[in-house]
């Protein structure tokens, strides 16, 4: 027999923010990859963001018909950006200093190396919760 008690929210454990170096570009004094604060995403924040960045597109030779598609490039950009507590993608002066003015292609400026660029998403995707590789999820969502 289970107890409806253990389900309330008071017993729901906490996902704390991690920390992770996701550049050898930007570091410290002392040469040390400096740590950006992540934090793990709810699932409403990923609905969220998978609405935003689906869209109806026309089925070729089926007039008045459509289906749905997913720009996953923007999805996984916006996703990182969410998760990304610090530093601030979303401050002007950052912006500013990097000649961009979204918080999306001030990441991609400040993490220009693809490698760590994906790096991060995987890492941000597995703090999430997602237990696939992102790739299994890209190539998953185009089928």
């Amino acid at each position: 027999m289970s107890n409806l008690a253990l389900f309330m929210k008071k017993n729901k454990k906490v996902r704390s923010n991690t920390f992770y170096a996701a550049t050898t570009s930007l570091t410290d004094a002392d040469g040390k990859p400096l740590e950006w604060e992540i934090k793990p995403l709810t699932t409403e924040e990923s609905e969220r963001i998978r609405l935003e960045c689906t869209k109806d597109v026309p089925v070729p030779g089926k007039r008045g018909q459509y289906r749905t598609k997913i720009d996953t490039n923007m999805y996984n950009d916006k996703l990182m950006v969410a998760a990304i507590v610090f530093p601030d993608l979303y401050n002007k002066e950052l912006q500013d200093s990097y000649g961009v003015m979204t918080p999306e292609d001030l990441l991609k400026a400040m993490i220009d190396n693809p490698s760590e660029y994906y790096d991060l998403l995987n890492y941000i995707t597995e703090q999430s919760g997602f237990s696939k590789d992102i790739q299994d999820e890209i190539d998953e969502a185009k089928n």
